[in-house]
């Protein structure tokens, strides 16, 4: 499921990192009280009452300067606001109501989008000051008492947030349709593969690297189902990212993996494999999402009887976290193995939709503990009572044990190699969950 955008933004020095820092729950904005510390737009995840939604911190806007850095500090709060689901504005009790709030409450009135008022500093619990009333001068309806710094008032602030987000779409969602995201660093040929796919000039192509920005969707329906392929921004190495558009889009890139059902993780076959190709992988392997290694351009490598199978041996090693991932060598120019590509991704989304009854994995695990067994210290043994599959997508199961501790990680690969074996799980990773008896 897509997780929607709050995006926080006001003029500089009001605490919106600070607000960041508070909702996600980590020490991730630098926070100063020099104006203009924040200028890039930082990302985080943020829960309230069991949903998920990101979080996105931005610059101080100043909406009538003429300085290049506030000027560049604007335009990406904008495509934050663009992008935002919801807006958080952050004011500051001790300074006041300031003509530059009234600026900025008008900017963000003209998108359209909701916005929830939120009056920062408000450190002491109690009645507030009378200086917090002018803040409904502002038209925005009720503002919100907090302080960041402690977290009073964060609670009422989110419950208001959440109101604004629809988590009813994914319901309206057409169960039968795969959502697939074309990811990889640029110039891999992302944008070729749905051109080629649709037949059509969908998406912008250009030897350029970074000439995709924003994630485009495109719905098609053959004889393999429906899918719906999204288009991502190219990944590159941080030290590469210059453009503070392109910064936003890869936002947006990962955006679209949390939300896909399987990840085409294309690679550039007359580049080789590259350290950022196994970063990009990494991204799809850490959020759970049923991956292919598209091997795309092999139209225009200079081939032997050898060729494939010395490139399949080095994608075995330089991709050895996600084994389970199944290779296909494709050329989005020509169509080559398309329907091979089509079959991968039918396939490894079943796969990750897997469940499996506990009978059937208990009698596994007592084979699996017969035929090695649970690792022991100091004369104490791992006892394994049972375990049972909790989720889909990615397939997880949770074993309850006598002791986490003795719980090594090579027994739980060695476990998911058993349940890899005795089930269909290719294409998608498998998360384990321990749990000690007693633990809820």
């Amino acid at each position: 499921m897509n997780k929607p955008v709050i995006a926080i933004v006001g003029r500089p020095n009001v605490g919106k990192s600070t607000l960041f820092n508070k909702l996600i729950g980590k020490r991730v904005s630098i926070v100063d009280d020099t104006p203009g510390v924040t200028r890039d737009r930082i990302y985080g995840e943020t829960e309230w009452c069991g949903k998920k939604a990101m979080v996105v911190d931005t610059g101080g806007i100043e909406p009538k300067s003429d300085d290049v850095i506030l000027s560049q500090m604007r335009r990406q709060a904008q495509l934050a606001i663009d992008t935002a689901s919801v807006i958080i504005l952050v004011t500051d009790l001790k300074s006041g109501l300031v003509a530059t709030d009234m600026d900025v409450a008008q900017m963000l009135q003209k998108s359209g989008k909701p916005i929830v008022l939120c009056v920062n500093k408000c450190d002491t619990v109690g009645e507030p000051s009378m200086d917090f009333y002018e803040f409904y001068n502002l038209g925005l309806g009720e503002p919100y008492q907090v302080s960041a710094v402690h977290g009073h008032g964060t609670g009422d602030m989110l419950d208001k947030v959440f109101e604004y987000l629809d988590y009813d779409k994914a319901d309206d969602e057409d169960e039968s349709v795969i959502n697939v995201a074309v990811i990889g660093k640029p110039n891999a040929g992302k944008s070729s593969l749905i051109n080629k796919i649709t037949d059509s000039e969908r998406c912008i192509v250009s030897d350029i690297a970074g000439t995709t920005r924003d994630t485009i969707d495109t719905l098609i329906e053959n004889s393999y189902g429906k899918f719906n392929f999204t288009d991502t921004a190219g990944l590159r190495r941080k030290s590469k990212v210059y453009d503070d558009i392109e910064k936003y889009s890869i936002l947006r890139a990962k955006m679209a993996i949390e939300r896909a059902d399987v990840c085409v993780i294309m690679i550039d076959a007359t580049e080789g494999i590259t350290e950022q190709d196994t970063k990009v992988a990494g991204l799809a392997h850490e959020a759970g999402r049923a991956c292919i290694l598209a091997v795309n351009k092999w139209d225009a490598v200079e081939k032997n009887d050898k060729t494939m199978r010395e490139f399949q041996k080095k994608l075995d090693a330089d991709f050895a976290f996600m084994s389970y991932a199944p290779q296909v060598f494709i050329s989005a120019k020509t169509g080559q193995r398309l329907d091979r590509l089509f079959e991968s991704i039918v396939a490894v989304n079943e796969n990750a939709s897997l469940r499996i009854k506990t009978g059937m994995l208990n009698e596994l695990l007592a084979q699996a503990t017969t035929r090695v067994q649970p690792p022991s210290d100091k004369g104490r043994r791992l006892k394994i009572f049972y375990m049972t599959q909790t989720g889909v997508k990615p397939p997880t199961f949770v074993f309850f044990c006598n002791d986490a501790e003795l719980f090594h990680f090579s027994y739980q690969r060695y476990l998911e190699n058993r349940i890899r074996e005795a089930f269909c799980f290719d294409g998608t990773p498998i998360r384990i969950v321990i749990r000690e008896r007693g633990d809820k």
